[in-house]
């Protein structure tokens, strides 16, 4: 929301007014003294355009005060909190990549099978994003956070010790079910302490650890695998859960705006019951993102690029051993630094390359700030630069030219611009509901999307790959990028009017119950 053009003048003709007041005040003072000889007079100066502060538009937020709560020193400290937080689900689904056969062996089972595990761990990441979104706009960020911080430290020991192949996937699937708790929340969080004109810088921090640790995780887990055994790789990552943990409850504050816990508690425990069992359904997200098409194309962006991303990670060790001859688990690992290195890269430049765009959108309309405009930082990566990498890489590794150096610079390249990326559909699903406080449920909307689409890429690449070859797999990711990214291009052009007539729609269909539901 932005302040109209009537306003804004209005504005400018009070500082104008105020200016000449002052100064035929001073005018007046300075005429009623007397002037006597060696008495120093203290003159006000003029402000240089040197001293001036620099803004170049009267644009002001709305609800501006709750960005305000928390000091920039206290913020940066969320914004590391909450990076590190994201890292821990996104590393532990690829730490094992490396190290599938290690797991197969002990297990006595096949590669597919444990491969399918991380499939499964992907999908319910997806499945658990409704259910932390709307718990956190009940509660509060705080306590989610907390609770399953220490649940994904518990379930890590779990996943160690498993002692056979039932217990790993059990405590696989609950480990994935807390983690997303991490992206969700964590996503909302920020929102609720940075304005949207700062918004995407902060969140291009807090995804690089949502994409830095499925690319580095493979390359840690190469090297513990191939000097100790794949349990070690799970006790890395209970490790770190309780680092998390005891981050979280030192460190983090309440950060929702929102909440009112007093008109929870003033509730009886039947209206407490239907008033939890209405906000914290999962069913809210899905119908909120098929509501409102602008949100679904964000959704449906968000998946290809997860696709893609895990679709190219998961059969690294199958796909390019082979056709580079190599034979130990750290040597595939070290292929997954190139995309780790772009996704690094890009966390410095694509949160502020988004709000640059935002902030010369705003200028270019005169001060109101349109939500869509943000996504056009993102339409030339995402239909031309990741695309056209995928081919490349397919291609050449199809066809066995270019040696090594060509695959690492295309996963380098493609990493870089899903950093320019992500920041925009993030803070895109922040900024379109934020003033209606159901900014967690479109996030929650946004990853469950990105992990039922990541879980279809890893568990269907590396058949796929065996039919129809990686040249091929590799230009199937690549036209649904496009077809993603042309619909994100529309959402830059009718998103505002879809958003107009949903809301329209939703109003007087709220009219005609309260209408039917009035005694005559």
């Amino acid at each position: 929301m932005s302040v109209s053009p009537s306003r804004t003048s209005l504005n400018e003709n009070h500082r104008r007014n105020s200016a000449k007041t002052n100064e035929t005040d001073q005018g007046a003072k300075a005429q009623s003294d007397p002037i006597t000889p060696n008495e120093l007079h203290v003159v006000q100066s003029h402000i240089s355009h040197h001293d001036m502060p620099i803004n170049n538009d009267d644009f002001h937020e709305v609800d501006a005060e709750q960005y305000l709560c928390f000091s920039p020193a206290r913020k940066r400290i969320i914004v590391f909190i909450l990076s590190f937080c994201s890292f821990l689900a996104p590393i532990s689904s690829t730490s094992i990549l490396s190290g599938i056969p290690e797991v197969a062996d002990t297990f006595h089972t096949s590669g597919s099978v444990i491969n399918a595990s991380n499939a499964l761990y992907l999908a319910f990441m997806g499945i658990s994003a409704p259910f932390w979104g709307p718990f956190s706009q009940v509660y509060g960020r705080r306590p989610i956070f907390l609770a399953s911080a220490f649940l994904f430290f518990a379930f890590s020991i779990g996943t160690a010790a498993a002692p056979n192949l039932p217990a790993y996937f059990i405590f696989r699937v609950l480990t994935a079910f807390q983690g997303t708790s991490f992206l969700v929340v964590g996503s909302s969080a920020i929102g609720d302490v940075y304005e949207p004109r700062a918004r995407a810088t902060a969140l291009g921090w807090f995804l690089s650890g949502t994409l830095i640790g499925p690319a580095f995780g493979p390359f840690i887990g190469g090297v513990i695998v191939t000097f100790r055994s794949w349990r070690v790789v799970f006790w890395l990552q209970t490790a770190l859960g309780g680092c998390g943990t005891l981050l979280v409850f030192f460190f983090f504050p309440e950060t929702y705006g929102h909440l009112d816990k007093t008109s929870l508690a003033s509730k009886s425990f039947s209206e407490k019951a239907k008033y939890l069992s209405h906000r914290v359904n999962p069913f809210r997200v899905g119908i909120l993102l098929f509501s409102y098409p602008n949100l679904f194309f964000a959704g449906l962006a968000a998946g290809a690029l997860v696709w893609n991303q895990y679709s190219l990670l998961t059969p690294i060790r199958y796909v390019l051993n082979p056709r580079f001859n190599l034979t130990s688990p750290i040597q595939s690992g070290l292929f997954y630094i190139a995309p780790g290195c772009g996704y690094l890269m890009g966390t410095f430049v694509g949160g502020r390359w988004a709000d640059h765009v935002v902030k010369k959108w705003i200028r270019k309309r005169s001060g109101a700030r349109v939500p869509e405009d943000r996504l056009k930082s993102c339409l030339l990566f995402i239909t031309l630069l990741i695309p056209g990498c995928i081919l490349v890489y397919g291609w050449t590794v199809e066809k066995a030219v270019g040696g090594i150096p060509v695959p690492v610079l295309v996963m380098f390249l493609q990493g870089v611009g899903q950093l320019f990326c992500f920041p925009s559909l993030n803070t895109y699903c922040l900024d379109v509901m934020q003033s209606t406080g159901r900014s967690a449920e479109v996030v929650a909307g946004n990853y469950m999307f990105r992990y039922v689409f990541a879980a279809l890429g890893s568990g269907t690449v590396l058949p796929a790959v065996q039919a129809i070859g990686v040249g091929w797999f590799s230009t199937i990711s690549a036209c649904f990028l496009v077809i993603s990214g042309l619909c994100v291009w529309a959402t830059t052009i009718f998103g505002s009017s879809w958003r107009e007539k949903v809301d329209e729609r939703s109003r007087r269909k709220k009219e005609a119950r309260v209408v039917s539901e009035t005694p005559v």
